[in-house]
């Protein structure tokens, strides 16, 4: 890519979206092309198509999705493997159709088999049974990544698929409904602090294994990817360690100021025993992360407090926890944004 390329990035006031646009105007790029879910539906043919034919894209980063933690996931089924079926099925096409360069698609660690051998190598997609509670996003990634690769071998349209572990970071969705593990944990555990409560639940046993990697750094990696890589076969972005998710809130606890005790549910879903990735490919390419979880969470947390927190702390003391906060904390501006993260389940 070059400083004048024109690059599309869908999705781009999403966790990741937000992420990448950052990091191409911190490269120098100048030429990038952004819509709004209310200016373009993906889901809609017809328009991704007019789209593709007014700004004709060079380069796509494909980092739009529906998507969310363990409840949502159970809870909205047909609207995840719908949307995201969708969302692929258009971009990819319309990309190839009209003339772009090449094509990034964002798959997730959680379209691995439930029970696969650790840690992930991307060999093992497909190998087995996918874990049931989020099943209908993973099927929709699935397809997407197929479809780069049905594509590439049949018309030679040079599309990559990005395997990224559970993202999180500034800018997460907070909402305790549809989030992933780290910023729902975070929310609560910060609320105990603040509650002077002595308890925090952890939904299921706490034993559950999960890696975590900062937004910023898989925005990089995005860019590092997009410039050096070529190949039909999923590439994983991970920092390579995991800890249990009983570790991961007591380290959130220590950021937080928290010292209470925590007690589990084990009526709630687990969800995959342990997902840690293989990053030795990536590695060998001479790509690592950089930010450390500890500091990730820190970077979070400051950014919680300052933006979303006091206005959702607000809120709920007045009494109108309604559809404006959860929109607050769900769908942060990303314009607004000094710093930016993600997270999966």
């Amino acid at each position: 890519m070059k400083p004048g390329s024109r690059i599309y990035i869908a999705g781009h006031r999403g966790l990741v979206g937000s992420a990448i646009r950052r990091s191409c105007c911190a490269r120098g790029f100048t030429r990038l092309i952004v819509r709004d879910r209310e200016q373009l539906d993906l889901r809609v043919a017809q328009a991704v198509d007019a789209f593709f034919t007014a700004e004709h894209p060079e380069y796509v980063f494909l980092a739009a999705a529906t998507v969310g933690g363990i409840h949502v996931n159970n809870s909205r089924p047909a609207d995840f493997v719908r949307d995201n079926l969708l969302i692929a099925t258009n971009v990819i096409d319309a990309a190839w159709r009209h003339g772009a360069r090449k094509l990034l698609f964002l798959g997730s660690s959680c379209i691995y088999p439930k029970l696969a051998p650790q840690p992930l190598r991307e060999e093992y997609l497909l190998t087995g049974a996918l874990e049931p509670t989020n099943e209908w996003y993973a099927i929709a990634k699935l397809a997407g990544l197929k479809m780069c690769q049905a594509y590439r071998r049949q018309y030679g349209f040079d599309a990559i698929t990005l395997l990224p572990s559970n993202l999180y970071g500034p800018g997460d969705n907070f909402d305790l409904e549809t989030s992933h593990v780290l910023p729902a944990l975070l929310r609560k555990i910060d609320a105990a602090r603040a509650a002077g409560e002595e308890r925090v639940m952890l939904w299921g046993t706490g034993t559950p294994r999960r890696e975590f990697l900062f937004v910023d750094d898989l925005a990089e990696a995005c860019l590092f990817l997009m410039e050096h890589y070529s190949d039909e076969r999923p590439i994983n972005v991970g920092s390579g360690e995991d800890l249990t998710i009983r570790e991961l809130a007591e380290l959130i606890a220590e950021v937080v100021g928290f010292t209470g005790r925590f007690e589990t549910d084990p009526s709630r879903p687990d969800g995959t025993p342990r997902k840690v990735l293989d990053v030795s490919r990536l590695a060998g390419l001479g790509w690592r992360a950089r930010v450390d979880l500890r500091s990730g969470i820190r970077l979070t947390y400051d950014w919680y407090r300052n933006s979303l927190g006091r206005r959702l702390q607000a809120q709920e003391t007045a009494g109108v926890r309604s559809t404006a906060a959860t929109s607050a904390v769900a769908s942060p501006d990303p314009e607004a944004l000094a710093h930016r993260v993600t997270r999966p389940s």
